[in-house]
């Protein structure tokens, strides 16, 4: 019942030490070889038992590490699920174009309460996109152009491609955005809610049925039947509620700058480091990262 534990620092904020890898080792019990996926950066060394992650972090608070906790069998996943907002992408896509109806505050609140399960997903989607009724079409081009991708996302997904895997978006989100992020970082496929419009502007509906958390659910089960493998060869990660789901399902599911509500039942979360934390939990070195 061996686990490896993963150390992965936020480089901007101070590098990761052998001092700090053998602190952890100490709380874990544990004195075996560390191995180093990149200087400075990351670190892992195997634990007989799973540690506590409270213990662990309260040892390195010091320090911007984020711990993860694996298996030595099958680190490697062949299936990545991935949610966009907020997790591939820095904004919540919905909030942003709701900007250019004057109404980003209002819908950025619902939005807020949805993802930390406090509202039902398909109903609060359906009453922001009703508010939206008659934005003009080019609202939506807007918002692209000003769309971020999170931090090294791009060097996730491209690496875990050109390694074999997978690597798909399913977001609540909209194919408009979905099918750009997915063409520009490099995912084999997307899925997401469909806006109508009337040819010149939104007409406040969305196209049933909604994709919500057990649409998630359901596409990380279908992608790893059609690749002929056990939910424990994928990766999912997200942060909101909708995501919870999948990320228990995966075999390795990790909570990305989560909502409270997903952070308090994951517990491999990316609270400091980027998406190479991900690479290296499945024990990528980084010399071997596309990016």
């Amino acid at each position: 019942m061996s686990y490896i534990v993963t150390l992965v620092a936020n480089r901007q904020a101070g590098p990761l030490s052998l001092q700090d890898v053998r602190r952890a080792q100490g709380v874990c019990g544990v004195n075996t070889e560390i191995t180093w996926l990149s200087a400075g950066e990351a670190a892992e060394f195997l634990a007989p038992h799973l540690p506590e992650r409270a213990t662990l972090a309260v040892a390195l608070a010091h320090k911007a590490v984020d711990p993860f906790f694996t298996r030595p069998r099958g680190r490697r996943k062949a299936v990545l699920v991935a949610d966009m907002d907020s997790t591939i992408v820095t904004a919540e896509t919905l909030d942003e174009l709701a900007g250019f109806a004057g109404l980003k505050d209002k819908i950025a609140e619902i939005t807020r309460r949805a993802m930390n399960g406090e509202l039902d997903f398909k109903a609060a989607l359906r009453e922001r996109v009703a508010m939206l009724k008659g934005l003009p079409l080019d609202a939506l081009e807007k918002t692209w152009a000003d769309i971020e991708f999170c931090e090294d996302a791009q060097t996730l997904v491209r690496t875990m491609k050109g390694f074999g895997a997978t690597t798909a978006l399913v977001s609540g989100g909209f194919t408009f955005f979905t099918g750009r992020v997915a063409e520009a970082v490099g995912f084999d496929i997307h899925r997401s809610n469909q806006l109508l419009d009337d040819g010149a502007a939104l007409t406040g509906e969305v196209a049933e049925p909604i994709l919500d958390k057990d649409s998630k659910l359901a596409a990380l089960t279908e992608f790893a039947a059609t690749r002929g493998v056990a939910l424990s060869a994928t990766l999912a990660v997200g942060d909101g509620a909708n995501d919870l789901p999948m990320l228990k399902a995966a075999g390795l599911g990790v909570a990305y700058h989560a909502k409270p509500v997903v952070a308090a039942e994951v517990t491999n979360r990316v609270e400091h480091s980027t998406h190479r934390a991900l690479l290296f939990a499945q024990g990528y070195r980084a010399e071997t990262f596309v990016s």
